[in-house]
């Protein structure tokens, strides 16, 4: 390889790792969020499952190692460092071949992780109760999710009937935060009355609610937003492959080690 083309891959492998860089500090920030996130349907997976939270402790290593990568991408290539670039070939190639490992678990886990979903989803709905200060976080959560996807339980409506709160009130109440009724906007939390109960007692088909189940609106944001997020996997796996390509190229035309090049401290 010629010294001008050499000297071309190795600014150019410098200014990719300083993308990589703000990849990392990305995924650092996105696990940050997921553990921070208290008024979203994270937050009802963050606080009803470990396994998230775990995810979430993950990511934020993830973007840790990342940034890391980076800047040790920028040193190798900058100061033209063998060793530097064989790690930084290295940990890449590792954590390219973790990411496919998980995306093909998590494909074949799938049904598995929806139905895990739908029973911590279940068992809110069945304990929710808007005195339960202990829960509030949670419940307030699950309250946003039902409002701004206008739906109501995790399948339908019919699953706010294994309340014991509305169970004990005779289905004469409901979920504020299901309300397809426009006097019922200001209220989101908690339950409201219905206005004539059907002598005394009443069933979800009584309610002024949305029938649609949270799970299809779950799944129809998945659909509409399946095209981004193929997108983004795809972006960052061929940064990776790019990296990959450009620091082994550079690392196997770099023929001595001249280590006077690297800052002192």
């Amino acid at each position: 390889m010629g010294s001008g083309c050499l000297k071309v891959t190795k600014y150019f492998l410098f200014l990719f790792n300083l993308l990589f860089l703000i990849l990392g500090a990305v995924i650092l920030g996105f696990g940050i969020w997921i553990l921070a996130d208290k008024t979203s349907f994270i937050a009802v997976l963050q606080m009803s499952s470990p396994s998230l939270k775990i995810g979430a402790y993950i990511l934020i290593g993830v973007g840790a190692l990342t940034m890391l990568m980076g800047f040790l991408g920028c040193l190798g290539a900058v100061n033209e460092i063998r060793c530097l670039l064989g790690l930084y070939f290295t940990c890449l190639m590792i954590i390219l071949i973790t990411q496919v490992a998980a995306g093909l678990v998590i494909y074949f886990q799938k049904e598995t992780l929806k139905e895990e979903l739908s029973r911590i989803v279940r068992n809110l709905i069945e304990k929710y109760d808007p005195l339960n200060d202990d829960e509030r976080n949670l419940q307030d959560a699950w309250d946003y999710v039902q409002t701004q996807i206008a739906c109501c339980g995790w399948t339908g409506a019919k699953d706010w009937e294994n309340n014991e709160i509305l169970i004990n009130q005779s289905m004469t109440a409901y979920p504020c935060s299901c309300s397809n009724s426009s006097k019922d906007f200001q209220v989101d939390t908690g339950f409201c009355n219905l206005d004539v109960p059907i002598n005394g007692t009443a069933t979800y088909a009584d309610w002024p609610v949305h029938q649609q189940g949270c799970m299809d609106g779950v799944e129809q944001w998945l659909k509409d937003n399946l095209g981004v997020i193929l997108g983004v996997c795809t972006g960052v796996a061929v940064i990776e492959l790019l990296g990959m390509i450009l620091s082994i190229s550079l690392c196997k035309n770099i023929h001595s080690e001249d280590y006077t090049k690297v800052p002192k401290s």
